[in-house]
């Protein structure tokens, strides 16, 4: 245990990320490692060709969606801290946390995952956004017909004020049954 502790006095803004996040102690270390790993040039900042040794971001077929939601328009790197920050969206929700709205929350994770399909960050999601992504998730499994009718169909049903682009607010609506948490949680943060 006391190896723990010290080896936190290590880790950037260590304590404050636990406060913040959530995250355990053994977690902030594990996530610390693996940033470590990452930063191949030890710069003490990631950069996008950086996730690439991700397996799991390497197969995911919107990887490099995932990879952008880390990164600010013009961002070329994200330190250790903010890298946490992104995580911390995918760690389970917990109902105890005093934490006014923690990254973790539902609203904050449907957020996050509407911000993959809102790629030009208009504040809507459009045909053509919504296209960009099934055509990377489905691939080859369907034809293009068929992904113009999935498109189609998923606005009709999500566009509740008939503008031709799922909002924040209906995009939410859209997923009020989805157990976001469980969708969006990561497997090694636990």
């Amino acid at each position: 245990m006391g190896s723990s502790s010290s080896s936190m006095n290590d880790v950037p803004n260590g304590q404050q990320l636990m406060q913040e996040t959530g995250f355990s102690a053994a977690t902030i270390l594990r996530l610390y490692e693996r940033f470590d790993f990452l930063d191949k040039d030890k710069s003490g900042q990631l950069r996008p060709q950086d996730f690439g040794e991700l397996r799991e971001l390497a197969l995911n077929p919107i990887g490099d969606r995932i990879i952008g939601s880390f990164f600010s328009p013009g961002q070329e790197a994200v330190d250790f801290t903010s890298f946490v920050r992104i995580l911390a969206h995918f760690r389970p929700s917990e109902t105890n946390r005093t934490q006014k709205e923690p990254a973790n929350s539902s609203t904050r994770k449907l957020k996050f995952a509407f911000q993959l399909y809102d790629q030009d960050r208009d504040g809507k999601i459009s045909r053509a956004e919504l296209l960009q992504v099934l055509r990377a998730m489905l691939g080859m499994q369907v034809t293009e017909e068929q992904l113009q009718s999935i498109a189609e169909r998923a606005i009709q049903e999500a566009d509740l004020d008939k503008d031709d682009a799922i909002s924040f607010d209906e995009f939410r609506k859209s997923l009020e049954k989805v157990n976001i948490d469980h969708k969006m949680s990561i497997r090694f943060l636990r």
